[in-house]
């Protein structure tokens, strides 16, 4: 069984043509059956997401597919093949295998170790399960995926540190506080990265949110995503000492708060830490605020430098991740290649069972009546030269399957015993 990946993802292609190319969710089925229908492919998966669009199929022969999957994108998104071209890949056997371990492990992600891409990857799969389109081989690949992704993920800590302006500047708070649980946190402004930033601070164990805006509508509509209270924006300032998280991302022309209002909240306070976010360009928070202790002070740069750092951190866990997929790789071409010998082997002791009751069938009137123990041992005979026979071939069928000439060697028993006419003939007779 062949084993080969169409597809394209946000390397090869610009995001217009992504998205001329994604599927939705509930054509999955329909569109599965459709691939079933393509000539010479056995099973299938369809993996879209707004990053890749990329067809894993299991097929007899390879010759001619990957031109055939091409236009079968093509139809399926009513585009021109050739148009699409120049933008898709393909990878056959081996390098299919690789490709898709490391696209469940996300190496092969736009940010390295994120963990979405496993879960898109397991409701493809069981959208062609359900629809009938994976089977035995592809159903061994896939569950082998997500297993080394699983290893890749407890090995490595490549998802471990944040890659994102937002979750970093939750990591911080948890360096500063150990624990976000019970914290509170006044979000001054209603911009998008701080709905990030809460989201992520709130998933954390953050208990209550406030929000104060110049504009008091938007400030309510970020209060009502986090359950939060509402605070009067000319007055926050008075509310500072309650809060152990402050996040800015006003867009007022000056600095919002200063060291002498920073230094007040930390007399009101008893001078226990104080974490301020500040993500708004210009800022919101004199930088002089810094050189207070107790207050951590992090602007936009700031939180880039942690997640330029976190990104090269993730690099090096990348490379010890490359290690296990290589090694993965390796395992499960061998187990995949020894199965191609196991139908061989066993037409090989058919055919020479058949062979072996044929000439006892054969002589067995020319014997006269013979007892019970005559028969046992005239059986057991047979059945060791059968099995002598057939023990040098065997061998070499398990011997070689794993390596890169076992094809070789499986054509030249397949030839020598013609073992091809014999399933000609057993399928004949049926």
């Amino acid at each position: 069984m062949k084993l080969l990946i169409t597809g394209l993802n946000h390397r090869t292609a610009p995001v217009e043509i992504r998205e001329r190319l994604a599927f939705d969710p509930a054509s999955l089925p329909e569109v599965l059956r459709d691939l079933l229908d393509r000539h010479g492919v056995a099973e299938g998966m369809i993996l879209s997401t707004c990053n890749r669009v990329e067809v894993t199929v299991a097929a007899e022969q390879a010759d001619g597919l990957a031109e055939s999957i091409g236009s079968f994108l093509g139809a399926a998104r009513q585009v021109d093949p050739a148009w699409l071209s120049p933008h898709l890949y393909h990878f056959e056997d081996r390098e299919a295998v690789r490709h898709l371990f490391r696209v469940a492990a996300s190496l092969d992600s736009m940010v390295v170790g994120e963990s979405q891409i496993l879960g898109q990857m397991k409701s493809a799969y069981c959208a062609a399960k359900e629809t009938g389109a994976i089977q035995g081989f592809l159903d061994t690949v896939l569950t082998r995926a997500f297993s080394v992704a699983k290893r890749v993920r407890s090995e490595t800590e490549i998802g471990k540190s944040a890659v994102s302006v937002s979750y970093a500047a939750v990591e911080l708070a948890r360096d500063i506080f150990g624990s976000l649980n019970g914290r509170k946190v006044l979000l001054v402004g209603a911009g998008k990265m701080s709905e990030l930033a809460a989201r992520h601070l709130k998933r954390g164990g953050c208990s209550q949110i406030f929000v104060t805006n110049r504009t008091p509508s938007r400030a309510q509509d970020m209060a009502a995503l986090f359950e939060g209270q509402i605070v009067d924006y000319t007055r926050f300032k008075e509310r500072l000492p309650e809060m152990d998280i402050v996040l800015t991302s006003s867009g007022a022309p000056h600095y919002l708060l200063t060291r002498d209002d920073m230094r007040h909240m930390l007399e009101a306070r008893r001078n226990r830490p104080v974490f301020v976010i500040d993500i708004a360009v210009p800022r919101n928070v004199d930088p002089a605020v810094n050189d207070l202790e107790h207050v951590f002070l992090y602007d936009i740069d700031d939180l880039q430098q942690v997640v330029q750092n976190n990104l090269l951190g993730r690099k090096r866990e990348a490379e010890q991740a490359e290690e296990i997929i290589a090694e993965e790789v390796d395992r499960l071409m061998q187990r995949l290649e020894s199965r191609q010998a196991v139908p061989a082997i066993v037409r090989l002791q058919e055919q020479l069972e058949l062979v072996r009751q044929a000439e006892l069938d054969r002589v067995r009137g020319r014997l006269g009546e013979l007892t019970e123990q005559q028969e046992q041992a005239i059986d057991a005979l047979t059945r060791g030269i059968i099995n002598k026979i057939a023990h040098a071939p065997i061998t070499e069928l398990r011997r070689n399957a794993g390596r890169p000439d076992g094809e070789v060697v499986l054509d030249v028993i397949r030839r020598l015993f013609r073992l091809d006419e014999y399933k000609r003939e057993r399928a004949g007779s049926k």
